[in-house]
């Protein structure tokens, strides 16, 4: 018998709160374990995707991912691909993945459909040498617009898909999209957003212990 999908916590609190039927149906007409055509297709025009990962304690990092539309590779219905590009060394998603490889991703459209589209699944680490090994990959990435760049991917995420559902549009606002110059890869300071927050003479206590030894 097909296990129902959500997790255990989903369930008790769809209990106590009067939305099993609700969330059945909701499983049982919105939600996929892979990607359909529409999904694909809706996948292929994205520039922007947000992730969230943990590590192996369950302490959770999310993350924003933006490149060229169709920066996420459909490899196949049940597996996506995204390139990780140079970025500030901490590494955080892909050391979460390393200790725990379940992943979140959320694709949502502000400038045409106003949508949104979760994946989730298990996500695995690929590096440029490995790249001959994923038969997949290797046939996708020819059609990488952002092969052009002359900044390349360090490495990739391959996500095997496991759930696959929308997010409604009600509250999604719809913008305009303007034109931006982006630095891709730069080490630029006001390009990649200075000390925006004020952060960098702000009290922390790992420099203080440091200091202190």
């Amino acid at each position: 018998m097909a296990v129902i999908p959500g997790s255990d916590g989903e369930h008790r609190l769809q209990k106590t709160q009067g939305t099993s039927r609700k969330a059945t149906t909701f499983y049982n007409k919105q939600m996929l374990d892979y990607l359909n055509a529409s999904m694909c297709e809706f996948i292929s025009r994205q520039e922007m995707a947000f992730i969230a990962t943990s590590d192996a304690k369950g302490e959770c990092d999310s993350s924003f991912r933006a490149g060229k539309p169709g920066f996420v590779k459909v490899l196949n219905k049940k597996t996506l691909a995204y390139p990780e590009y140079r970025g500030n060394g901490v590494l955080a998603s892909l050391g979460n993945i390393l200790e725990n490889p379940h992943i979140g991703i959320m694709f949502i459209d502000f400038t045409l459909d106003s949508i949104g589209l979760h994946v989730n699944g298990k996500a695995r680490i690929i590096e440029n040498d490995q790249i001959s090994k994923e038969t997949a990959l290797t046939k996708a990435l020819p059609k990488d617009p952002c092969l052009d760049d002359e900044v390349k991917p360090e490495r990739w995420v391959l996500v095997d898909i496991e759930e696959a559902y929308i997010h409604c549009s009600k509250h999604i606002p719809l913008f305009k999209k303007l034109e931006k110059t982006t630095h891709w890869g730069t080490d630029d300071k006001t390009a990649k957003g200075g000390d925006f927050f004020k952060t960098k003479n702000c009290d922390r206590p790992w420099t203080k212990e440091k200091s202190a030894d």
